[in-house]
């Protein structure tokens, strides 16, 4: 310590010598000791250091000062606070001096220090009532500097009060704030003026949503300052609209046309010049003599003019509005897009670029509200009828666009070249297709941005990646006549050296080719011919293809390239394709290269034009297989895809013994712990099964086994489900191997019989049942004439009292597959089985019984629907399980074969929609829902008039049976329910709670599955949920159980559905919300039950990601409750359950706070810079803290996990 003591009093020592070389070289030295974090200054040393630096800032020479300065930021962190006061006092005070290079060099080292001072410093409010002046010396410390004469000073005065803005309590704000309202209301001189109005834009732009309660006085007063005839001032007053537009959108609301007029009057403000509309409408195709004419305009320019200043102020203001207000995108098409588009004429390159940009804003804003549940394929005609009203809008401009834009396409400018690209490409992802009428006119734009000599490479990568958009969202047909001029240029950029150009000319070529010769049309029907391209781009693709020394992206792309090559016109390669496919196996031996070869081959082997692979096909399956010993994912499904292309549409080359390098190392891939790599390797061994039976010899001892233990594997699903039935149906029909029908069923059906005979085995999951009694209906459709013997076999396990439960189960769900294939009859004996097996003791029993007649019923509908509603109609005991085979019934049969019974189904059902039983009720509902899809038109209107029912039971079964009607997918019933769906939700205002409960549900589903239906709603629905998110006193009543009292809150369940419902409007509909008033009830969910405070944390962490500016407004107020929530301690004697609830609560409050901590700018708020101090100080707080981090995704892991179904 003495020793460090020691240097630095050397240091300052020298600082006083009368040398300037001294005194530089020994503030340079402190300054580096300064920055070092280990040093540790005693107090005397603190004095002498701080004294001693203060002085040298009004040292003689310059450099110095300037180095006193750069040593005031290190020093903030190293002295005591008491110091940093006699630091931020004395600058103050030279603040006020006579000699103004004081002044300046004071300032500076003001901002350094503030700058420096941790947001939660207590210090902090105290530094800034001194900086601000105290009101008994209204015009001391900066204040004064804003009056100074001299610009720089005002400036810098200007940057220090931003630096403190964050920081002061809200009465210092709102005094600065109306002492920059005062001095404007006197009219000051311009430049003094200009000076304020810069001043409240920073204020603004650094205080943020704190100037929203002066907008209403201040807005009218910047309004007044845009008539004053003096651009700066002009541009201030448009930077302080726009940093009011991004601070404080929701206050600017009643503001927002006032600005949008000023923005469209100024924006075209250019005195100077006069843009000659008509002259430029005829000069459209004289493009070279407008170059000239624009060269001579430059000449004359005048260099004082500053109007380009106003107009990109202007524009700036509108970009600002158009990012932060999408709930105002259709009136931005009506008033600001054709403002925008008329001035892409704009002389000034910069300031077009800024048009450029903010019509690309609007473009994206456009895009990000085109929602993805909207998305269909064209043959869905019903729901394409959807299109979002400013696609729409956006359609009908493009013709303009394209006119503004295509002779920029060829300016001298290559700024505006690159803007006119990026929005061309912003426009062909925003609404594809839609600029197929406009490929003439823009392609020889694309290709002069290629050919120009004085085109830089990012102007050609810019030009290139268009080009491709274009190539991709566009059909084939537009650009074949165009391809004589296109594949010069594009061949040209392959051959370039810079690798990134070549990167991206390889994949526009690799499009090029596709849309040469779409292999939907392939041969002479598609009416192109290819062939005066062929040998231009495949011979600059194949040097491109041999070289070894360039790029591992390059080499990527020229392999996939030559693949397309050959797969669409590999006919016209004649004796260059041998020499191709060479190369391929060579990359395919390079691990760098292999996984791209392996798409390629993939590719080639699946083209309609049957290229000829026999040359490398023995030597590609031998490395193919051993790359499925490899250990990258994507390797092993390459080569799963590739080998199943080779086998299906190679036989005739692979022999037997060719496969063998492959079919040993499939065992090891057919595993539960990664299903889709199973999946894929059991589809490989089906087409194996298929195309060359004899190779599955020994399969019974190899790869079978796995195959059966997925069968009975808990994880079986979906997509293997059904790849494990196509493979036993093709071995069994293969004929080959020793393995026929009985002894497939035997290995299938066994653990079942044996897991009583060997208690020791474990017991079969639930799942696998169903998964092997699909096996045995699959197994019996290929092989008919076995099927009647097992049926009876299958009969008479159930029938025996003998047969273990696991057996009889079994074989209730292989009746009910097999006969959901119809081929079971109306047997009346398997009916009396299903009706005794109801009567059984066994629950799991009685459950099959159920499903299998349900799925007797889904085969042979007029055997066993007319018996099963008898049997709901007079079984009341029995109806819970009756109605689960009927809910199966009407999910699994077409409309069509259902009609007939629509009305006996319909009618029984409603019988039973006000049974007591929740259970029940709610298998009416979903039974009702689905019926309601089979025919919508006439029966959603019956549901409605089902509202009116007296009873609330029967309300709530209506309202649950609504739920049931909206699925993810576009559905004929979409249009209907859109328009009667506000009456369903009108429930939300019934006076039974659970009526509201399951109301609130319904509406959750629709809006987490077709946002589209409740989007018009949501200004009437939001009220009364935002209503139910309330505590209401009148349901919690206290219940007496023994000694204790115990409350119950009756209002619990319902407060959860509003909450959940908030949760997905934040995915599905959040330009729908005003987030100020969401965030208010998120806030009271902060300090709720449990399960709510749960899901509350969840939305705050997603808020903060969606809205950071919303959620900084409110920051103050939301980071009480979850300090509240991680500082609480379980009393000591508590339950375990209590503990681990706490621990639970603290762990989810963490990861709100994790996620408010990322918003960018969340520090200059104190109270939550106070918490992240808290924190980092509080050992068990932080342990916290860094588990929660430390997750995938910086903590915010399980934001996605909630169940919104």
């Amino acid at each position: 310590m003495s020793n460090v003591s020691y240097h630095i009093s050397n240091l300052l020592e020298k600082m006083t010598s009368t040398d300037k070389d001294f005194r530089f070289m020994a503030t340079n030295d402190l300054m580096l000791e300064l920055q070092k974090d280990s040093i540790k200054l005693d107090e005397d040393s603190e004095r002498k250091v701080v004294t001693m630096l203060l002085k040298l800032l009004e040292d003689k020479n310059g450099e110095v000062q300037n180095l006193a300065v750069k040593c005031l930021a290190p020093l903030v962190s190293k002295v005591k606070e008491y110091q940093v006061e006699t630091m931020v006092d004395t600058l103050c005070s030279n603040m006020m001096s006579d000699k103004e290079q004081l002044r300046d060099i004071s300032s500076m080292g003001l901002k350094t220090v503030i700058a420096e001072l941790p947001p939660s410093s207590s210090g902090k409010g105290q530094h800034i009532s001194a900086v601000t002046g105290k009101p008994s010396q209204p015009k001391s410390g900066l204040r004064k500097q804003l009056t100074s004469p001299r610009m720089a000073v005002r400036k810098r005065s200007i940057l220090a009060l931003g630096q403190l803005v964050p920081c002061c309590s809200p009465a210092l704000f709102s005094q600065l704030t109306e002492h920059l309202l005062a001095e404007l209301a006197k009219g000051p001189p311009t430049s003094m003026t200009r000076t304020y109005i810069q001043c409240l834009a920073t204020i603004s732009r650094q205080g943020g949503h704190r100037v929203g309660e002066h907008l209403e006085k201040l807005i009218p007063m910047v309004v007044k300052f845009t008539s004053v005839e003096d651009d700066e001032l002009r541009e201030y007053c448009f930077q302080a609209f726009e940093a009011f537009i991004r601070r404080c959108p929701k206050e600017m609301s009643p503001h927002v046309a006032t600005v949008i007029q000023l923005c469209q009057k100024f924006m075209t403000f250019d005195p100077n010049y006069n843009y000659d509309d008509e002259e430029e409408e005829e000069e459209d195709s004289m493009d070279i003599e407008d170059g000239l004419d624009q060269e001579s305009d430059d000449e004359y320019s005048d260099d004082d003019d500053m109007s380009w200043k106003v107009r990109r102020s202007s524009i700036k203001c509108l970009e600002a509005l158009i990012a932060t207000r999408r709930d105002l995108l259709l009136s931005f098409y009506s008033s600001i897009c054709p403002a925008l588009l008329s001035r892409f004429k704009e002389r000034e390159e910069n300031v077009r670029a800024d048009i450029f940009a903010a019509f690309v804003t609007l473009l994206r804003q456009t895009r990000a509200g085109s929602s993805p549940h909207l998305i269909t394929t064209g043959s869905d005609q019903g729901a394409n009828r959807e299109e979002e009203p400013a696609v729409a809008m956006l359609k009908k401009q493009v013709s303009v666009i394209v006119k503004a834009l295509h002779r920029q396409l060829k300016d001298k400018s290559i700024k505006s070249r690159q803007g006119c690209f990026c929005l061309l490409t912003e426009l062909a992802h925003t609404v594809p297709g839609a600029l197929e009428q406009h490929i003439p006119a823009l392609i020889p734009g694309i290709v002069f941005s290629l050919t120009d000599k004085a085109s830089s490479s990012t102007m050609r990568i810019d030009a290139l990646s268009f080009l491709h958009v274009l190539l991709l969202s566009h059909p084939p047909q537009t650009f074949q006549p165009h391809m004589q001029v296109l594949v010069p240029p594009v061949v040209g950029c392959v051959d370039d050296s810079f690798y990134k150009i070549t990167s991206e000319a390889l994949l526009v070529t690799q499009q090029l080719v596709r849309v040469m010769r779409p292999l939907e049309q392939s041969g002479p029907a598609g009416g192109f011919d290819v062939k005066p391209f062929v040998k231009q781009v495949f011979s600059g693709t194949l040097k491109r293809l041999k070289a070894t020394d360039i790029d591992q992206e390059v080499k990527e792309r020229a392999i996939s390239c030559m693949g397309h090559m050959v797969c669409h016109l590999g006919d016209h390669l004649g004796a260059e394709l041998q020499g191709v496919l060479a190369i391929f196996l060579e990359r395919m031996k390079n691990e760098i290269t292999r996984l791209t070869a392996v798409r390629t081959i993939t590719l080639i082997s699946a083209s309609p034009l049957k290229i000829d692979l026999s040359s490398i096909l023995p030597e590609a399956l031998s490395v193919l297989g051993s790359f499925l010993r490899k250990n990258q994912r994507a390797l092993k499904l390459g080569t799963l895809a590739c080998l199943t292309a080779l086998v299906t549409h190679h036989t005739a080359g692979i022999k037997p013994a060719m496969l063998e390098p492959v079919l040993n190392e499939l065992p090891a891939l057919v595993d539960e712990s990664d299903m889709h790599v199973s999946q894929v390797s059991i589809t490989l061994l089906t087409c194996v099964a298929k195309a060359c039976p004899s190779s599955l010899a020994k399969i019974g001892s190899s790869v079978l086994p796995g195959v059966l233990g997925l069968v009975h594997s808990p994880l079986l699903q979906g997509g293997a489900l059904v790849a494990i039935l196509d493979f036993l149906q093709a071995l069994v029909l293969s004929k080959t191997s020793n393995l026929g029908y009985s002894q497939l069923l035997k290995s299938l059906t066994g653990p079942f019989h044996s897991s009583q005979s060997h208690p020791d085995s474990p017991a079969p999951h639930r799942q696998s049942y169903h998964s092997v009694a699909r096996c045995v209906a699959a197994l019996s459709a290929a092989c008919p004439k076995e099927a009647p013997g097992m049926v009876t076999g299958l009969i008479q396990e159930v029938k025996n009292p003998g047969s273990p439960e696991s057996a009889r189960v079994l074989a209730l769900l292989c009746l009910g597959e097999v006969g959901r294939s119809g081929s079971l009859g109306g047997s009346k004996e398997v009916q009396g089985v299903i009706l005794e097996a109801f009567s059984s003791t066994s629950e799991e029993v009685k459950t099959a019984a159920s499903c299998a007649l349900g799925s007797m019923a889904v085969g042979s509908l007029t055997d066993y629907l007319p018996f099963l509603l008898k049997e709901i109609s007079s079984q009341p005991k029995r109806q819970y399980l009756l109605l689960h085979s009927l809910k199966e019934v009407i999910s699994a049969c077409p409309a069509s074969s259902l009609s007939p019974h629509v009305e006996s189904i319909w009618a029984l059902l409603f019988q039973n929609c006000q049974c007591q039983e929740e259970g029940t009720r709610n298998l009416v509902a979903e039974c009702l829902g689905k019926l309601t899809i089979v025919n919508p038109a006439q029966l959603l209107p019956r549901l409605k008039q089902q509202l009116n029912a007296g009873s609330p039971l029967a309300r709530s079964t209506v309202v649950t049976a609504v739920k049931f009607t909206i699925v993810d997918q576009p559905a004929p019933i979409d249009t209907l329910l859109k328009d009667c769906i506000g009456d369903f939700l009108k429930t939300l205002q019934d006076e039974d709670i659970n009526v509201r409960r399951v109301a609130l549900v319904m509406f959750n589903s629709a809006a987490h599955n077709k946002p589209s239906l409740i989007r018009g709603l949501l200004a009437t629905v939001l009220p009364r949920l935002y209503k139910e998110t309330q505590i209401r006193k009148d349901l919690i009543r206290e219940v007496e159980m023994g000694p204790f009292k115990h409350t119950v809150d009756d209002g619990l369940d319902v407060r959860k559905a509003a909450f959940e419902c908030m949760y997905t409007l934040l995915d599905s509909c959040l330009d729908g919300l005003d987030i100020l008033l969401f965030l208010d009830h998120v806030e009271e969910g902060l300090k709720d039950h449990y399960d709510i405070r749960m899901l509350t944390f969840l939305m705050l962490a997603r808020l903060a990601s969606l809205c950071p500016g919303a959620v900084l407004q409110r920051l103050d107020r939301l980071v009480e409750p979850l300090k509240a929530t991680c500082t609480t301690k379980v009393k000591a004697g508590s339950v375990k359950q209590e503990f681990e609830k706490q621990e639970e609560l603290r762990r989810s409050a963490m990861r709100a706070v994790a996620a408010l901590l990322a918003v960018p700018e969340v520090e200059r708020s104190p109270s939550m810079a106070d918490f992240a101090n808290q924190i980092r100080t509080n050992a068990d707080m932080a342990s916290i803290y860094q588990s929660v981090q430390g997750g995938e995704g910086g903590g915010l892991g399980p934001v996605e996990s909630m169940d919104t179904s």
